[in-house]
């Protein structure tokens, strides 16, 4: 509750909370202190108190509040509990306090936390200690009236607590920001140490590749989010205010309400996209535009202009003179770019093993490419030539990260709808700015999303997340393929143009890719969960919903996930983080963002970036891609 007058806010509150300080098995009366645990928000920042329970006042206290006085004003300034000095007096420390017991009080902050131990079952009531990044331990919370269910559900909110594999009793703390998860996963080591065909083998066969290694990180997350299975005290009493006291399973419990109905809408139309356009070809009422692309796609018809505003092409806001200008202006800057490898002569490409090395690739990814889409079949197909030439230029345009394997899964749909040279490499260049970090060789982008994955699936629907646990498929490295390339070889080829469409308009948030991995293991988690499915079962069955999957029926379901999941009061802040309700947490300690490194241009993955003094050497002998066969059996 808010405490009128202070610039704080309790979270959490909880009477009946004792340190005991005597060694003794029995304690006496004068050996307990009493107190209240509060979880206590201030600007920037939450703290964890245990003020000393003796009656007092001051200007911030309701009248039935017990409080203490330590004798002096710590900076944390727990609401109820310290009278505040006047204003141009500075804080002394090191004063005794007033009362004997008051040094027992604490405060800290919950980004100091390392670890929380718990008590050991068959004790009269439950405990806590607190252990600090510094090292030290905090006195033991002793929870005489219950308590420590609701205490962990609060700082589940501010914080991950995952088991640690050497201590079942022992809970490491984690902040809800991407750089604490990033150092996790480091060294959960998610990925092979040889990680250089991690994307090759998944996107050739994602049933015969498997990770061991995928199966540390399921650890990781079935600690933050579940109980540990010693973590129940069946044998303690249940504590004189009925709450029981199961251990560490309220990490998990995120009571989701009802499903919402969905329905999606039609196509937004070629009729109804001229409403929007106004005076001087500028469009109108974008927000409510964007919201019906959304809700219902585009009309085939709409594609190929549409598509140059939802990949940042043209500006929403430009006329339609600034538009011909911009055109222009990248027309002349792409073929400038292009001029740069068709200018190379063989002699010069002999000497150029880098620039030899991405052209070799792209001719063989390119004879591969939707080959069953009537634009690209044939063996002397002008499709193939363009695609080859874009992915080409983009080497010029980007390069420290070239080309990468799966690019040109990427840029086939926006070529068949732009069917333009130009227009299509700036509209691919649109959409390898949200997805190129799937393409860096640190990888870093794919372990996050992978992590986030598993995130939101541990909240909508533990049951399943525990099976898959159970068969050695909790790290979910079958979806490793969905993410890198957006879904491109799951859905029917005219399904992915109205999935990509949906997923660029940003709406509703930033993640919505991630919920469509979601609401597709949910249409079939009866199916792996009846079906008694091993691990290479469940690989097998996975790889066997390409091109079987309706895009509709996948697109109403994440959107009912993410109502369901935003109508939750009691979200975790790291899902919200996840679903653009909060900004994302900014590091503790920052560092400049990594530049994508550049890559041998034969191996398609990632792979550790060669010696300064060494230029990266082809591999012919590493065979990329198979044959298309998923989209054969479609034609």
């Amino acid at each position: 509750s808010l405490l009128s007058g202070c610039d704080s806010t309790v979270v959490f509150e909880k009477g009946g909370v004792y340190l005991h300080t005597s060694a003794k098995k029995h304690q006496d009366p004068d050996s307990l202190i009493a107190g209240v645990i509060r979880v206590v928000e201030k600007p920037l920042t939450l703290f964890l108190s245990f003020p000393k329970d003796v009656s007092g006042g001051d200007s911030c206290t309701s009248e039935d509040e017990p409080t203490f006085d330590p004798g002096y004003e710590p900076d944390w300034a727990v609401i109820s509990t310290v009278r505040p000095q006047s204003s141009h007096s500075e804080p002394t420390r090191g004063v005794e306090p007033s009362s004997p017991r008051g040094s027992w009080a604490f405060s800290v902050s919950l980004g100091e936390l390392k670890s929380i131990r718990r008590s050991k079952p068959g004790l009269s009531w439950a405990y806590l200690v607190l252990v600090t990044q510094a090292g030290g331990s905090l006195p033991a919370l002793h929870f005489h009236r219950g308590g420590t269910r609701a205490l962990l559900r609060v700082l589940s909110r501010y914080l991950l607590l995952a088991s640690s594999p050497q201590d079942s009793r022992l809970y490491l703390v984690f902040p809800h920001d991407s750089s604490a998860l990033s150092s996790s996963f480091h060294h959960l080591q998610l990925f092979d140490q040889d990680s250089s065909n991690v994307v090759s083998r998944f996107l050739q066969d994602p049933y015969s590749t498997t990770f061991s290694s995928f199966s540390r990180v399921t650890n990781f997350f079935r600690g933050a989010l579940q109980p540990h299975p010693e973590g129940a005290s069946p044998d303690l009493p249940p504590p004189p205010d009925d709450e029981p006291e199961p251990g560490f399973e309220v990490i998990s419990c995120v009571e989701l309400g009802p499903r919402p109905a969905v329905e999606r809408a039609p196509p937004v139309t070629e009729e109804e996209w001229t409403h929007h356009v106004g005076p001087e070809g500028r469009l109108q009422e974008v927000p409510v535009l964007k919201a019906r692309i959304f809700s219902g796609g585009l009309s085939p018809g709409l594609r190929r202009d549409a598509w140059k505003f939802l990949l940042g092409y043209l500006s929403w806001e430009g006329s339609a003179e600034e538009h011909k200008a911009h055109v222009r202006k990248k027309t002349d800057e792409y073929f400038r770019m292009k001029l740069q490898w068709k200018s190379v002569s063989p002699e010069q490409e002999r000497r150029n093993s880098l620039l030899h090395g991405y052209r070799s690739l792209i001719e063989r990814d390119v004879s591969r490419t939707d080959r069953t889409n009537k634009f690209y079949e044939g063996p002397e197909n002008p499709g193939l030539g363009l695609l080859n030439d874009i992915l080409l230029t983009y080497c010029m345009y980007h390069f420290d990260l070239g080309y990468v394997q799966g690019m040109s899964d990427l840029l086939s749909p926006i070529l068949y709808v732009i069917q333009n040279e130009v227009d299509a490499f700036w509209c691919f260049c649109g959409f390898m700015e949200l997805v190129h970090g799937n393409f860096e060789e640190s990888q870093e982008t794919m372990k996050r999303q992978l992590g986030q994955l598993l995130l939101l699936l541990r909240v909508l629907d533990p049951p399943l997340c525990d099976f898959l646990d159970s068969q050695d498929s909790g790290s979910l490295c079958f979806c490793f393929r969905w993410l890198l390339i957006w879904f491109k070889r799951e859905f029917p080829f005219p399904d992915v143009l109205r999935l990509w469409e949906v997923l660029w308009t940003g709406l509703p948030g930033p993640n919505l890719h991630l919920l469509v991995a979601c609401a597709i293991l949910d249409m079939e988690r009866d199916t792996l969960m009846l079906s008694g499915f091993g691990s290479n079962e469940i690989l097998k069955h996975i790889n066997e919903l390409t091109m079987k999957l309706s895009v509709e029926d996948v697109l109403t379901r994440a959107e009912a996930l993410y109502r369901q999941l935003t109508t939750c009061p009691e979200l975790p802040h790291n899902v919200q983080e996840v679903l653009g309700l909060v900004p994302p947490t900014e590091p503790r300690s920052p560092s400049p963002p990594a530049s994508p490194l550049p890559l041998s241009p034969t191996r398609a993955p990632p792979a550790p970036p060669p010696p300064e003094d060494t230029a990266p050497q082809p591999d012919s002998s590493l065979e990329i891609l198979p044959e298309e066969e998923e989209e054969s059996a479609e034609s």
